[in-house]
């Protein structure tokens, strides 16, 4: 309930001489007191006025400058926003007669007209396409109005809505990017390697992979499957310049591949009227072993295609090749001393050796001549203890 205000209103008064015109027969009505409400768009607009200290000029400048960015808005979104550019794709008839009760065969992506960004798709876009499509296939606004083709409109819309509802859900709409049926055909077209076999030459050799072909047909394939990996950032497919290091680098992470991907969207649905627990429980357990399944079917076709491209990469022979003419290159060089050298180095080697053995031999020779010095030594210094005894001797007898 609104409050009343009492406001004190005090009429200036009449100016002096003033008299009624002379064509006006009634007179001037009497001062009446009156209740004023606080409320209206008038009274707002006089509290925004005082709130602001704006004047009527800046009240009517501001309203000019928003009606002009409404119409400049209106020229590129829906209702004054911008829309992103998502939700004008035409609806094929396939697309519109499907049936609602069917939701799980059905493109949410192509529903909304999302085809070109589907997973790449942000929350706003998709609130946008969503309006977008409810506006153009409400069952009120096609009410009376006769279509060309045999469509059943509330169906559409019943698509449309569901749609929504997974796409705006973060773990549903996980689980149907796992299984999205636009990727699901392309994961069946990729290379084999019999598209690799090396051709033979004119000389019965055989020619290189082109590596233009091979990254253009792999690059794509890689990018599709790192939408999956748990890990950041993910290693893409490179170019044909890259080092080892980074190509085994490549390589080791998609060996390694950690895949969030969930096959919970194909579960077939528990029969919610049913009240027969076995069969809620089987159900459950089946859907539990096909996804089981489907996961390991997944991670062998991966590990099947990190395989193929191993096989045919490029990179692989050129690195190959590049460590072959080092090897040649250190062979040639002996730990890379130049081959003219080799000859002074051998003669210089064996000049060495010569001397030392020579060195060693006249060691040897001072050896022996010391040692023959030495017992000559011993042996005058035996003679003449002995002489020395013998004249003791003569000594004493005489």
């Amino acid at each position: 309930m609104a409050n009343v205000l009492q406001l004190p209103v005090v009429p200036t008064s009449l100016l002096q001489g003033w008299t009624p015109p002379t064509a006006s027969k009634k007179s001037v009505s009497p001062l009446v007191e009156r209740k004023l409400l606080p409320a209206g768009p008038a009274y707002l607009a006089h509290v925004r006025r005082q709130v602001h200290n704006l004047s009527f000029e800046d009240i009517d400048k501001h309203a000019e400058e928003e009606r002009l960015r409404l119409e400049a808005l209106n020229g590129n979104g829906v209702n004054g926003e911008d829309d992103l550019g998502v939700g004008d794709e035409e609806e094929s008839e396939e697309l519109l007669i499907q049936d609602p009760k069917e939701w799980k065969k059905q493109d949410h992506y192509a529903v909304l007209g999302l085809s070109h960004l589907r997973y790449k798709a942000t929350p706003e876009q998709i609130k946008i396409a969503h309006r977008k499509k409810v506006l153009k296939h409400h069952p009120d606004k096609k009410a009376g109005i006769s279509v060309t083709h045999s469509t059943n409109d509330d169906a559409f819309f019943k698509c449309i809505q569901k749609a929504n509802e997974v796409l705006t859900n973060p773990e549903r709409r996980r689980q149907f990017d796992s299984v999205d049926p636009y990727y699901g055909a392309l994961e069946e077209d990729v290379p084999s390697a019999s598209d690799f076999k090396p051709a033979k030459g004119k000389d019965g050799k055989e020619k290189d992979i082109d590596p233009k072909r091979f990254f253009d047909e792999f690059g794509p394939v890689f990018e599709r499957e790192a939408r999956f990996s748990k890990k950041t950032p993910v290693p893409m497919l490179g170019v044909f310049e890259d080092g080892k290091e980074k190509v085994e680098g490549f390589y080791d992470f998609w060996y390694n591949f950690d895949s969030w991907r969930s096959f919970e969207y194909l579960d077939k649905e528990i029969n919610e009227g049913s009240d027969n627990r076995d069969d809620k429980r089987y159900t459950e357990k089946k859907n539990k072993s096909e996804r089981a399944r489907r996961k390991k079917e997944d991670t062998a076709r991966l590990r099947t295609l990190v395989d193929l491209t191993l096989s045919v990469d490029p990179r692989i022979k050129r690195i190959k090749q590049e460590e072959k003419d080092a090897r040649e290159a250190k062979k040639k060089t002996k730990g890379g001393v130049p081959a003219n050298q080799k000859a002074k180095l051998e003669d210089e080697k064996k000049k060495a050796e010569e001397e030392a053995k020579q060195k060693e031999e006249e060691e040897k020779i001072a050896r022996a001549e010391a040692k023959k010095a030495k017992a000559a030594a011993a042996n005058a210094a035996k003679k003449a203890r002995r002489q020395e005894r013998a004249a003791q001797e003569n000594d004493a007898a005489s």
